[in-house]
C-alpha cells in the first residue's frame, strides 16, 4: 500500500491523458537532471490547458541557489500522487518555458503532450463518503480518536481523510482501530495499521492497511453491501 514516488528507471505504465487536472496547491514532486541531478517539492499555482503550468520557484536558504539547474529550456520530470480510487503516481516531461520575478518568483512550464501513470496499488478499492474514526487506543484503555471519513476501501486497506487545525499535523506509523457505526453491533473495530500519512493545508489523508485476515473487514463490507468478490 506503500505510495512512493517512482524513479525514473521505473517502467510507468504508457496510458496516457489529455488533461492535467489538479488544484492549486498541489505538491508536485519535479526532477533535473542537466547539468546535475536535482530533486524538489514545489506547489502548482495554476495553469492554462495546452499552453503552460505555473509552479512556485523553491524556497531555499540564501546560501543555496538552483540557477545551474533551473534554467529557460532544461527539461524537468513532474510527478505526482492521486488517491481514491485512482490510487496512482503520475508523471510527465516538461520544458522550463520562463522564470518569472513578478509579482513573485514562478517556474513556467510547458503542458505537457502525455501524461502516464503507474498503478500504486495491487487491490481494487471502492471510493465512499462513510464517516468513521481511527483510535489510538486500546477499545478497553482511555481512548483518543480522531474523527473523518474513510474515502476508499478495499479488502487490504482503506484511506482515511480528517481536518486538522495546522499543516503539520500528522499520524505516525502506528497500530490503530478504525471505528465505524454498525446498526446491530453498535461499532465494528477492526485492527489496522498507518502506513503513511501526508497533510494537505490541513486535510490529512492517512493510508491504513488491514491486520492480515481479520474478520471484521467481512463484517464490514457485509454491512456496506458490498461484495467482496468485487474487490
Amino acid at each position: 500500500m506503500s505510495l512512493e514516488v517512482v524513479e525514473p528507471e521505473e517502467q510507468i505504465s504508457t496510458k496516457e491523458f489529455d488533461i492535467f487536472e489538479l488544484l492549486p496547491g498541489k505538491m508536485l514532486d519535479i526532477q533535473i537532471n542537466h547539468p546535475v541531478q536535482v530533486r524538489l517539492k514545489v506547489p502548482l499555482i495554476g495553469y492554462e490547458l495546452g499552453n503552460y503550468i505555473i509552479l512556485k520557484y523553491p524556497n531555499v536558504p540564501s546560501a543555496t541557489t538552483y540557477s545551474d539547474v533551473l534554467v529557460e529550456g532544461n527539461v524537468v520530470v513532474v510527478r505526482y500522487l492521486l488517491e481514491g480510487d485512482k490510487g496512482c503516481c503520475f508523471a510527465f516531461r516538461a520544458t522550463i518555458r520562463t522564470i518569472t520575478q513578478k509579482p513573485e518568483k514562478f517556474l513556467i512550464l510547458s503542458y505537457p503532450k502525455k501524461i502516464e501513470n503507474r498503478q500504486l496499488r495491487l487491490h481494487q478499492r471502492i471510493s465512499m463518503h462513510l464517516p468513521a474514526a481511527i483510535s489510538l487506543n486500546e477499545p478497553n484503555q482511555s481512548n483518543v480518536r480522531i474523527n473523518g471519513i474513510i474515502g476508499d476501501l478495499s479488502l487490504k486497506g482503506c484511506g482515511f481523510t480528517f481536518k486538522a487545525d495546522n499543516d503539520s499535523i500528522k499520524v505516525n506509523e502506528r497500530d490503530i482501530f478504525i471505528c465505524v457505526a454498525h446498526h446491530i453491533k453498535g461499532e465494528i473495530l477492526i485492527p489496522a495499521k498507518v502506513c503513511n500519512s501526508r497533510n494537505e493545508n490541513g486535510r490529512v489523508n492517512v493510508g491504513i492497511q488491514f491486520k492480515e485476515g481479520d474478520k471484521q473487514v467481512l463484517s464490514l463490507l457485509d454491512h456496506l453491501f458490498i461484495d467482496k468478490s468485487s474487490l
